[in-house]
């Protein structure tokens, strides 16, 4: 028992660990099988998009044409004056060259190419002139705004105007070429020939817009050199006015009066420090004269003096003749006089002198200072006069050139009649079958990622880890009653082929000790398992086994809808109890040579009654008495019945519908089964659509023998 359990949790925990791992890794050849085997899903959706982008390609997209015009640059434009002194052309470098391409599609030119062509009168333009649908989102939202508003006599020519321009700029685009001066202009539109008008009719605007800009510039130029030139003349008359008042009201000299004036009052300076020189040596010789007269140093006094008759004089000193001294003192007295006035003339030419000079520098500082104002005047009318010379000549030049203007670009080629561009019909046609092929890849492996049934013995068989004992196909009866005659009458059939090989693993699963009692059950009901119950019965009656087929859920009894059994009273109740003889429940089918016990009716709890010790000396007691006893349970998942009968059986064949048991249904009943410490023999596969098959991509393989085809058991 112990090794029976370890047995069971080993085949759940395996069927978890495959579902784990499937869950995790993707398998790539599988991915690849799967988009094979749905080849047609995908062929169909590319087929159907393929349509819709033709339909749209061919019938629905508007076809459009494009023109296109050249533009080149002129690099060299002859001019009679030199007008890039006043107003510039346009510039070669990249970043010029880029705005110009801004320009050709700037709303202003854009603008004059609609209003010279009329385009708000053409619908491809103005979007109020295209027939709108009776009902249509934008008519409601026009509606309530206008009623929100208020104003339904609003004039809507702005806003026309505005939406055509950006719906014909949007038709038109300009690019440089490569390494060139010139632009291509083109204009993509519905018709061929208006695609050329709107391309050569843009490329004249933006020449003739060239010329009026430069026409502008030149105006504006004009008058503002004319402003400027008689600002100019004015201020010069103004600034010769001045110079008149200044040289009016100052005694003006020249450069050289002023340098004249310069020596006068150097030599005046000259004269004023020789005259303080000769004046400190007056004083001096003065201080000396009363010092010695004083002291009555005769001697020193003589000598200082120098005077002839005031040494004569001293020398007669000493004599006899007494007037000598008197005539000495009045000579040094006479001598002295002279002295102190001497020094006194000397200090009033010292004043006389210094007035003189402060005189002198007064006159030289106003006299510069009146000529440096001159000085100033006269240069800036100097620098006035070149001024309006230059601008008196520019505004000549510009005059003249006004007249003659000149654009810095021509038309290189004019736009021819428009080549079709679009709708691309072989792009669309592509674009649409790959993206058919993307979306049909999608649709066949979403299903197979979020399919949860099975569709291979392979599959199933890998998630359970299980032996697929049989894989049963659809069987073609319509009521369950006819089911024994299509088992007689198509007795070779793939389906009756199918319960042979089924009765075969059944038999082989155990080669030692082959099971007598086998049980069928499911895991939810309409799983096949009754159906496989009573073919694996009728096929192993065919062997000359004597078998006894019990209908085990009691709780809906649907052996009734296969067999008469109408005028039998009791069942597999009555058979435990011993209230009736075995014999005498026991039913019989003409059709099949099998003994069938009936379910019966009970108000005691079917769980119960199987768990019970009758149930078990039952089904010792039909072991005994019958080669192969084969049971009839209720499913798993749906009521405990199936796992205390099968503690009294020798192999559980599990039945899983093809395409619709999930594999949480499957590992759910294995775990149940597990943890009754049951293990179940095999799988079956039932209810196998051939066709399912094959729109599936599997090509109708549903067993071994399916290799030799249909034919093969019509034979």
């Amino acid at each position: 028992m112990l090794e029976k359990v370890k047995t069971n949790t080993k085949m759940l925990a395996g069927a978890h660990s495959s579902t784990s791992a499937e869950n995790d890794e993707i398998d790539l050849v599988e991915l690849f099988t799967a988009l094979w085997r749905g080849k047609w899903l995908i062929l169909a959706v590319a087929v159907l998009f393929v349509a819709v982008g033709g339909f749209y390609a061919f019938r629905i997209a508007v076809p459009k044409y494009t023109s296109t015009a050249s533009i080149a640059l002129q690099l060299n434009v002859e001019t009679f004056v030199d007008i890039e002194s006043v107003v510039s052309g346009v510039s070669k470098e990249d970043t010029s060259m880029n705005t110009e391409l801004h320009v050709i599609r700037s709303r202003g030119l854009i603008e004059k190419l609609v209003s010279k062509l009329n385009l708000v009168d053409d619908p491809e333009f103005n979007e109020a002139l295209r027939p709108e649908a009776r009902f249509s989102l934008g008519r409601l939202l026009g509606f309530i705004s206008a009623l929100t508003s208020g104003n339904e006599d609003q004039q809507p020519s702005n806003s026309e105007l505005t939406s055509t321009v950006t719906a014909a700029r949007e038709a038109i685009s300009a690019v440089l070429v490569r390494n060139t001066y010139i632009f291509d202009i083109s204009a993509t539109t519905t018709d061929p020939e208006k695609s050329k008008l709107i391309a050569n009719t843009l490329a004249d605007l933006y020449i003739a817009d060239q010329v009026e800009t430069k026409f502008q510039a030149t105006e504006q130029a004009v008058t503002w050199l004319s402003e400027k030139v008689t600002e100019l003349e004015i201020e010069i008359r103004k600034q010769e006015n001045d110079i008149k008042v200044l040289r009016s009201n100052t005694e003006l000299m020249g450069e050289e009066s002023l340098q004249a004036l310069n020596r006068q009052l150097i030599d005046v300076r000259d004269r004023l420090n020789e005259t303080r020189a000769d004046f400190a040596l007056s004083e001096t010789r003065l201080s000396k004269i009363d010092e010695f007269r004083q002291s009555d140093n005769l001697e020193a006094l003589v000598n200082l003096l120098g005077d002839p008759t005031l040494r004569r004089i001293y020398s007669q000193l000493g004599t006899a003749d007494s007037s000598s001294n008197k005539l000495f003192d009045d000579r040094l007295s006479l001598l002295a006089a002279r002295e102190q006035t001497a020094v006194a003339r000397l200090e009033q030419q010292i004043v006389a002198l210094q007035d003189a000079v402060e005189r002198q520098q007064r006159s030289i500082e106003a006299q510069s200072a009146d000529f440096v104002q001159l000085q100033e005047l006269e240069r800036q009318i100097e620098a006035t006069k070149i001024l309006y010379e230059t601008f008196l000549t520019r505004l000549k030049e510009t005059t003249v050139q006004r007249g003659l203007q000149q654009a810095d670009s021509r038309v290189l080629s004019e736009a021819l009649l428009g080549q079709y561009v679009e709708p691309k019909k072989p792009l669309i046609l592509m674009l649409s079958s790959i993206l058919g092929v993307m979306i049909g890849s999608g649709i066949v492996l979403l299903k197979q990622f979020v399919h949860s049934g099975f569709r291979t013995a392979e599959e199933l068989e890998q998630y359970a880890e299980l032996p697929i004992l049989g894989q049963i196909p659809k069987m073609e009866f319509s009521k369950r009653d006819q089911l024994i005659d299509y088992l007689n009458t198509k007795s070779t059939s793939a389906a009756s082929e199918a319960v042979r090989n089924l009765r075969t693993s059944v038999l082989l699963s155990n080669i030692d000790t082959p099971p007598k009692v086998i049980m069928s059950t499911s895991s939810v009901p309409g799983e096949g398992k009754t159906t496989q119950a009573i073919s694996l019965a009728h096929n192993l009656a065919g062997m000359d086994k004597k078998v006894l087929l019990i209908e085990g859920d009691i709780r809906r009894r649907t052996f009734n809808e296969y067999f008469d059994g109408s005028g039998k009273r009791g069942g597999i109740l009555s058979a435990m109890t011993g209230n009736a003889q075995l014999e005498d429940l026991i039913i019989r089918d003409s059709r099949m040579n099998v003994d069938i016990l009936m379910g019966e009716k009970s108000s005691v709890n079917a769980a119960d009654i199987f768990a019970s010790e009758k149930f078990k000396h039952f089904i010792d007691d039909v072991r005994s008495r019958y080669d192969i006893v084969i049971i009839d349970t209720p499913p798993v998942l749906v009521v405990p019945d199936a796992r205390l009968i099968g503690q009294f059986v020798d192999a559980i064949i599990f039945t899983v519908a093809w395409d619709r048991t999930t594999k949480a249904q499957i590992a759910e009943s294995i775990r149940q089964f597990a943890t009754a410490n049951l293990s179940l023999t095999g799988l079956v596969l039932s209810q196998i659509d051939p066709k399912g098959m094959r729109r599936y991509g599997y090509g109708g393989r549903y067993g071994a023998y399916a290799a030799y085809g249909e034919g093969y058991y019509d034979t």
